[in-house]
């Protein structure tokens, strides 16, 4: 049984790492990292979307035992698992037994991994080496998102961009 409510970034960084998946943290766990401090429980991530990544990808999910999540079934519905399947889709909102995992080809305002990896951040987190976006690619993909929630994050993610220049 897989428990949306439960997050284990360890495990899933850990995983992704194992199975040598290219990609870059994304959103508010990526935000969270670089000072921004609103909680989050869940992953967000840009894969590299060449076969092999997808197929290194796709090992990682499914050892996490992954599942298509869904607000109506808690355990989430079954997909397989593969290469072609990530293919098919631009966006997976996933359930996993190390907690929610989003995986979004080309997040909003972005062309995705291939962009986002020029002025990502690179952190070693777990004893993992991990990128996570930029923070002014964080803010130019909630400006193209324009949700209730991005347009009160880029109010603080701007916030932070001007301590670290000074010019506040």
């Amino acid at each position: 049984m897989l428990d949306s409510s439960i997050f284990d970034p360890e495990k899933l960084i850990g995983t992704l790492s194992s199975h040598k998946v290219r990609y870059v943290l994304i959103g508010a766990l990526a935000a969270r990292l670089q000072g921004f401090p609103r909680h989050t429980s869940d992953a967000d991530i840009s894969p590299a979307a060449d076969h092999q990544n997808l197929e290194n990808l796709a090992a990682a999910l499914k050892e996490l035992n992954s599942k298509i999540f869904t607000e109506t079934v808690p355990d989430g519905l079954p997909f397989d698992c593969s290469a072609v399947s990530l293919k098919q889709a631009d966006m997976w909102n996933l359930v996993t037994k190390a907690g929610r995992l989003d995986i979004a080809f080309k997040p909003a305002g972005t062309n995705g991994y291939d962009e986002l990896i020029k002025k990502a951040v690179q952190f070693e987190i777990f004893g993992k080496n991990i990128y996570a976006a930029s923070l002014e690619d964080i803010i130019k993909s909630k400006k193209a998102a324009d949700r209730p929630q991005d347009r009160q994050d880029i109010i603080i993610l701007n916030e932070i961009l001007e301590r670290r220049s000074g010019t506040t």
